[in-house]
């Protein structure tokens, strides 16, 4: 049984971005991730370690967006790692990172990235 689980809207103040200013004064983050998982386990028994622990998946996003890097992209393949790591099993993982008020010329609401993994 193949099922989504998505933990959204993680927010956090970082310091990720090319700019000096932004090593000094950070941003604003927000982290969406998603799990493509088999939790028929977890249907059956009732039990947490056979799908996935959202505070683990908080933890790790917290973490990893506490680590500077000059790319968002960098980030997120970072956090898919550890995710990886953190969550048993075959699965599908895919990280959103949203970067709030970007350091541009013009008023830009938000950019993101998207990452995605299949681990086998």
């Amino acid at each position: 049984m193949k099922t989504r689980i998505s933990i959204e809207g993680i927010e956090c103040h970082a310091y990720h971005g090319c700019l000096e200013e932004e090593s000094k004064i950070g941003g604003r983050y927000q982290v969406d991730v998603h799990v493509d998982k088999d939790v028929s386990l977890s249907v059956r028994n009732d039990t947490l370690t056979d799908t996935v622990d959202y505070v683990v998946v908080n933890e790790v996003v917290r973490k990893e967006m506490a680590i500077r890097s000059k790319l968002i992209e960098h980030v997120g393949g970072r956090i898919l790692k550890s995710l990886s790591e953190a969550i048993p099993g075959e699965k599908s993982i895919e990280v959103k990172i949203i970067k709030f008020n970007p350091p541009v010329r013009g008023i830009v609401n938000h950019t993101s990235i998207t990452l995605k993994e299949d681990y086998r």
